[in-house]
Formats: structure tokens, sequence, C-alpha cells
């Protein structure tokens, strides 16, 4: 069976944007001439996670009709026993009092660049979708990596800082770029490379600039600016330092799995991980007479590191935060929490106030600001910069001491 163009376009009018039906645009409803084709019915079944402990089996046509209407998921169907390897071993996390590399941070806070920003975003939501199953997806992947090493290229850095794909069956490879430091430890800022459109993800468009191409270039430009300290290109930070991009996490957190799930039965130290899922859209907080600040989920995250955060934001952010809620597997960070490693979760804004563009085919550049990005890269950099030279064990024993003082 086919469905007309005709039939399509007047189904989904509330929802696609003028962007989907300009003539002159290439692979967009022309791929189909003689009207596209009624997408396969799979009767393969996945197991999900709607919140610990609460599990169905569902097909892929049923997990987008549950994201349709809100809720979010793991896929656990080939991560069942994520976390728990370390429950026995997982400690409570510790983090500095008060930020303390001010004298470093701040000039590395002058080289981020707007442009830069503008310029990979530019190009990355060019690609028709980044769904995670296409060929755009695995292509996108393929482009967001080669920008990965040029980077590191630029910032003379190759042979010291390196970035590999981590690969998946379905196509669309995670990334990840590691900076070593004096020890193995390692602290993980993360962003989703992937986007949707919930209403036919196989066929329509998702530039998904916002969601997540946003979060994918910020933490890219804090990436390349971390590149220009020459400490940290000698090796002198006590932690390494790894940049992720997550392939599917829009299939319910397909990517950060796999990545936790090695690096958890590998005995990976992580000592905290932040995930940046969103950060360029403010017009509903300005709209609505709130001031422009960031968003800092509160629930299912790690509260000693979320509360390191907000110290962050106050010294190298010029607006402040809000306190606000996501839910149950929001996003990657909450693969991180799951194999017992501290996380943290910083949006655009109040989630009542994030885009609602996001999904369709109407997740544009021009609904972001870019001076609102800058100030989530402000942040990136600040955050891995601080913890980069923070040292772990000093303050593990410290917190020790006090604790046996107390007694």
């Amino acid at each position: 069976m086919k469905v007309s163009n005709a039939s399509l376009l007047a189904l989904l009018l509330p929802t696609v944007s003028a962007r989907f039906i300009e003539p002159g645009e290439t692979d967009r409803v022309m791929l189909y001439p003689d009207g596209i084709p009624e997408a396969p019915k799979s009767t393969q079944k996945f197991l999900i996670e709607l919140a610990p402990g609460e599990t169905r089996w569902v097909t892929e046509d049923e997990k987008w009709e549950l994201r349709r209407a809100g809720r979010r998921f793991f896929d656990i169907t080939d991560h069942q026993d994520l976390g728990r390897l370390r429950t026995a071993s997982k400690k409570k996390s510790v983090f500095p009092e008060t930020v303390t590399q001010q004298k470093a941070v701040n000039p590395l806070l002058e080289q981020l660049s707007k442009k830069q920003m503008e310029d990979h975003l530019t190009t990355f939501t060019g690609f028709y979708t980044r769904y995670y199953r296409s060929d755009e997806g695995r292509k996108s992947s393929e482009w967001l990596l080669s920008q990965v090493r040029q980077t590191i290229k630029d910032a003379n850095a190759e042979g010291f800082v390196r970035a590999e794909p981590f690969q998946h069956s379905w196509g669309q490879n995670s990334i990840i770029a590691t900076i070593p430091g004096q020890t193995n430890s390692t602290i993980v800022i993360g962003a989703h490379q992937d986007s949707i459109n919930l209403f036919f993800p196989s066929f329509l468009a998702a530039p998904g600039a916002d969601d997540d191409g946003s979060g994918t270039v910020t933490i890219l430009e804090a990436f390349r600016v971390l590149l220009q300290s020459q400490d940290v290109l000698q090796g002198k930070a006590q932690n390494t330092i790894e940049f992720h991009w997550y392939s599917a996490e829009e299939g319910g957190l397909l990517g950060s799995q796999a990545i936790f799930s090695a690096y958890e039965k590998q005995g990976r130290d992580v000592k905290a991980m932040l995930q940046q899922d969103m950060t360029g859209y403010v017009k509903r907080t300005l709209d609505a007479g709130k001031p422009e600040s960031v968003g800092v989920i509160v629930d299912y995250v790690d509260k000693n590191l979320t509360e390191f955060i907000k110290k962050v934001i106050k010294e190298y952010c010029t607006i402040p935060f809000v306190e606000t809620k996501c839910g149950y597997a929001c996003s990657d960070h909450a693969s991180a929490s799951k194999a017992g490693y501290p996380s943290a979760f910083v949006i655009e804004s109040d989630f009542d106030d994030s885009d609602p563009h996001i999904h369709t085919t109407d997740d544009t550049i021009s609904h972001l600001s870019f001076d609102h990005m800058l100030q989530h890269a402000r942040m990136t950099l600040a955050f891995a910069y601080e913890l980069a030279f923070t040292d772990f064990v000093a303050l593990e024993e410290a917190k020790y001491f006090k604790h046996d003082d107390s007694l």
C-alpha cells in the first residue's frame, strides 16, 4: 500500500514546517514521486524500562507512540544487567567545595566562538535526518568524527589526544575523544548526535538543531578550546577527560548504555559525567518574562555533582541557573547513573520552557540563540577543567577523616 503525498501532507500539516515542503529543497518530498510507501510493520519486540522496575515488551512503532505521548525510557533489550557489577562497590561521590581554577579557565573562556558553533551546526543540520538507523545518520556521524579529529589536528595534539568511533550494530557509531591525564580516573562530557522525527522516523526530515545538534556543537567547542591549554596538552591534568557523542539516544539511550556497560565491565573509574542535551532555545523563557537561565536537572541525578555544577555556573556563567526536573531516563546521563557513576544534566531552561519544535521538521537553527549556547559552552569548559585538575584521592581521604573525626 502507498500513501499519496497529498494525503500525507494533509495528515502532518500541523506539525510539518514549510522547510519540509519548500519546492527548491532536495531529498524532501520528491524522494518518493509516486507516493511514500507505507512503512513495514515490524513484529520485533524490545524490552523497555519506563521507571525503576517497570518494564514491558514493545514493538518499534509502540516505542514512537510512547515518545509522542511524552514517555521516556531505556531500551534495555541488550543491557538488562547494566549497573549490577558496581552495586556492591559504589561509593558516595565527593566533589570540591569551591572552584579553584579561575586563573587558568578565565583566559580560555575568551576563546570560545559562537561562529564556530554556528558553522558546525549549519552543516550538521544539513543532513536530511540523523536517525540512527538511517544512512544519513551514519554519514552525519562520520562527518562529526572527522570534525573532532580535525579539531585535534588543528591543536597539534595528534599522538596525544585521540578520537575513535564506538561501533554499534545499527550503523551510526558513537564517538569518544580522550585527553589523557596522570590517572585513569575519568571526567566525561556527553551529548547525543542523533535526531528523530517522531511522526515517521524512516521518512521525514529531522534536522535536530536543538535536539541535540546544539549540545553536540556546544561540547565540541568546549573540547576545541580545552585543547588550547598547554597544561592539558602536556598531560598535567590529574584526571583523564573524555568527550562523548552518543548514537541512538532517541531509541532508548542505546549508544550511551552500550558505552557505560562496557566501562562497567572494564572497571573504569568515572568520577563524573555531565550531559548537554538541548542548549540553545530561550524564547519561551523570555516570552514568559523570566530571566534567561540554564536549567539544572535535580531528579535522577547525583546530588553532590549537581551542587558542584551550580558553583561552576555561578562562577563562570553570566546568567543564573534554575532548578528543574525531566523525569526518568530523559537523556544519556541516565545510562551513567544506572552504571553506578555520578552523573548530571544541564539543559537550556526550565524543562517546561524548553524547545517545543523538537522531533519535527521545524527543529531548525532559526529558533536558537548562540549567545545562550555560549553560556553552556562556558559552563562545560569550566566544569571539564576544574574536575580535570581535581585530586579525588585527596578529597576522598579528607572526607573519610572528617567523617572519622565526627564519630
